[in-house]
C-alpha cells in the first residue's frame, strides 16, 4: 500500500534551493493541491525573478516567466484571455513587496480571479542577502550590517494587513512552514485559495513565512527556530480577510 508519494504536479528533478530553504516544502504543497483538485491540465503558473526564478522547472503544469515584480500583471492577462484556466503566481518578498508592489495592490483592487503564493523570508535571497521590504527592525543583512534602522529605512511592509484594506481582495491568510502543524495549516490555506479561484470567488493571496538559512547566517535548524522567535511575533499568522465565507453564507 502506498502511504506517501511525490505529487504528479511536482516535476521529478533536483531543486536548486539552498539546504534548509523551505521553498521546497511550499512547492510540494502547491503541487499536492493541484493534484487533489484535479486541475493540472488547466493550471498556468507564473514564475518571478528571485530565488524561485526557475520555478518553471519544478511544476508539471504550464509555466510563464515574468519580469521582476510583474507576475500579477502577467497573471491578469493570462486569466482574462483564458478565464477557464487556473492561474497562480509564486513570488518572493523582494519581487512582490518591492518592485512589484503596484502590480500586487492593483490586481487585488480589481479583484482579479487569481491566486498568489507569497514567500516572505525577510531578505533578498537570490542576489546575496540585501535588506528587503519585509526585513525586520534591527535585522542584519548585507545592506544593513548594523541592523535595519527604521528611522533611516522605514518599517517593514506587512502585506496581508495592507491588502486587507483593499476592497477587491477576497481571501488573505498568513501561514508558516517551520513545523508539522504549520505545514498542515499552510496546505489548507493554499488549497482554499485555489478552490476560491476554481469557484470564481476572486483574488486570493497566501503569505508563507519562510526561511533563508544561507543569508540569515544560520543553520537550517536555527533558521526554523528564528521563524518562531522573530518572524511570527512580527508577522502574526492567521486569516486577515475572507469575503469568500460571506459569499458562501449568501
Amino acid at each position: 500500500m502506498v502511504v506517501f508519494e511525490k505529487p504528479h504536479a511536482l516535476a521529478d528533478v533536483p531543486l536548486h534551493y539552498c539546504p534548509g530553504c523551505t521553498h521546497g516544502i511550499v512547492h510540494r504543497l502547491v503541487a499536492e493541491v493541484i493534484d487533489e483538485l484535479g486541475i493540472e491540465g488547466k493550471t498556468i503558473g507564473i514564475a518571478p525573478v528571485g530565488c524561485s526564478v526557475m520555478a518553471y522547472n519544478y511544476f508539471n503544469c504550464d509555466m510563464i516567466e515574468a519580469a521582476h515584480g510583474r507576475a500579477p500583471a502577467v497573471a491578469t492577462g493570462v486569466k482574462r484571455a483564458n478565464p477557464e484556466n487556473i492561474v497562480f503566481t509564486y513570488q518572493g518578498d523582494g519581487d512582490l513587496a518591492s518592485i512589484g508592489m503596484a502590480e500586487t495592490v492593483h490586481s487585488a483592487a480589481r479583484n482579479e480571479n487569481i491566486t498568489i503564493i507569497f514567500i516572505n523570508n525577510a531578505i533578498y535571497g537570490m542576489t546575496g542577502g540585501q535588506m528587503a521590504p519585509t526585513s525586520l527592525p534591527g535585522q542584519i543583512t548585507q545592506t544593513s550590517p548594523y541592523g535595519r534602522d527604521t528611522d533611516h529605512c522605514g518599517f517593514p511592509i506587512k502585506v496581508c494587513e495592507m491588502l486587507s484594506q483593499v476592497d477587491g481582495a477576497q481571501y488573505l491568510e498568513r501561514v508558516a512552514v517551520n513545523n508539522v502543524k504549520n505545514v498542515k495549516n499552510a496546505k489548507k490555506a493554499i488549497k482554499k485559495a485555489f478552490q476560491n479561484q476554481v469557484e470564481g470567488k476572486g483574488f486570493s493571496l497566501i503569505e508563507v513565512i519562510s526561511t533563508c538559512p544561507t543569508n540569515w547566517g544560520l543553520t537550517p535548524k536555527k533558521a526554523l527556530e528564528w521563524v518562531d522567535e522573530k518572524m511570527i511575533p512580527y508577522y502574526p499568522l492567521g486569516v486577515y480577510k475572507d469575503n469568500t465565507a460571506k459569499k458562501e453564507a449568501e
